[in-house]
């Protein structure tokens, strides 16, 4: 079985610049058919037995590092170092599926994220990405099929129109992962979701979607949007408005105590175990009620979870997703033929001082018979 944890590319010199020009798939070139049940089933089974894990290594003041060695790594599977066949700082190019919320919670912040078109095909895309567009409310929507036209991308991301109320942001996520699935294996997976971290209405687990994510070997990259900094930017009503309803992002305030921006930035730094929520979600398939699903959903895959809440606008967190995803290390190994089904830990060592290491934190094996 194969599990792609990611690979990479190397950054570009000035990021937020566009590329020379648009580049243009073949004429009659169509993304495949999202595979049923049975024929994804069929497709675990006969996978090659080869992990490969996306590296992101952080010095002291938070800049990444591109100056390690193959024999600067140590990868440890389920606790067993493992010999890294394979070693790459850029090249492979991307397949990405960019999910959008267009639900009616989020129009303050609408044009906001309509505005991020330029910078998802200048910064994300770059010049090896091919990229999709879904979007969701009440419904899914797949709003641009695959394309290596960034121009094309970046009109789709300009031209997405509010929706209904529903945030079916799990089915979202499923659909995305599907397309994903799709994509020839030399492209990295990846997937970027800008929308709140509730769902109401999907028939899709998170647990589900994150064992999903696992075996078609997808990163998830995300972007929160808080519904109360949306009201807040609101232009005023007559009627008055109730602000950040419970449940909303990130996680509901403590009974009893006003859903504010300070309350919601409180609830968001208060002491999850993320990752454990994560494995705990993979493990069993079901749903986390609470913590912020888009974390956790993006410390599972190794990706990175940006709130815009915070210091970091839309645009900003979106520019630092694609300065991240053209730049890190991928590792590479063939653990046993006789590995356990289950989640198996990684865990990546660098042998430099002063160093902060993030990667995936494991791969899952379904049982041989599994669905």
């Amino acid at each position: 079985m194969s599990l792609a944890l990611t690979s990479l590319s190397l950054p570009r010199p000035v990021w937020g610049q566009a590329p020379p020009g648009p580049i243009h798939t073949k004429p009659g070139a169509h993304p495949e058919d999202t595979p049923t049940p049975e024929q994804r089933k069929r497709m675990i089974r006969v996978r090659v037995n080869e992990v490969t894990a996306p590296v992101t290594v952080l010095n002291a003041s938070g800049e990444m590092v591109f100056d390690l060695a193959k024999e600067n790594f140590h990868l440890f599977d389920n606790g067993a170092e493992q010999k890294i066949e394979h070693f790459d700082l850029g090249g492979d190019p991307l397949s990405i599926v960019l999910v959008i919320e267009t639900s009616s919670h989020i129009e303050p912040m609408f044009p906001a994220v309509q505005h991020t078109g330029i910078i998802f095909a200048e910064t994300v895309m770059g010049l090896t990405s091919e990229a999709a567009l879904i979007g969701y409310d009440d419904s899914v929507d797949l709003l641009q099929k695959f394309t290596t036209d960034s121009d094309g991308m970046q009109s789709a991301v300009n031209h997405l129109r509010m929706g209904t109320s529903g945030t079916r942001l799990y089915d979202a996520m499923s659909r995305g992962i599907s397309l994903l699935e799709q994509r020839p294996p030399i492209r990295r997976r990846i997937m970027v979701v800008v929308g709140e971290a509730q769902d109401t209405g999907s028939e899709n687990k998170l647990g589900e979607v994150l064992r999903q994510a696992h075996l078609a070997n997808v990163i998830i990259y995300s972007i929160g949007l808080s519904t109360t900094m949306a009201e807040l930017r609101a232009k005023p009503k007559d009627t008055p408005q109730v602000i950040g309803p419970p449940g909303t992002f990130p996680v509901p305030t403590p009974r009893g105590h006003p859903q504010t921006p300070e309350a919601e930035q409180a609830a968001q730094q208060g002491n999850i175990d993320y990752l454990a929520l994560a494995i705990w979600l993979i493990k069993t398939g079901k749903n986390a009620l609470g913590p912020n699903s888009l974390e956790i959903a993006s410390k599972s895959t190794g990706g990175l979870h940006l709130n815009t809440m915070r210091d970091r606008t839309i645009e900003r967190a979106l520019d630092s997703i694609g300065g991240e995803i053209h730049a890190q290390y991928t590792l590479g190994y063939r653990p046993p033929g006789d590995e356990p089904s289950g989640f198996h830990d990684i865990k990546v060592v660098v042998d430099r001082p002063g160093v902060t290491v993030r990667s995936r934190p494991g791969y899952y094996l379904p049982p041989p018979d599994s669905d």
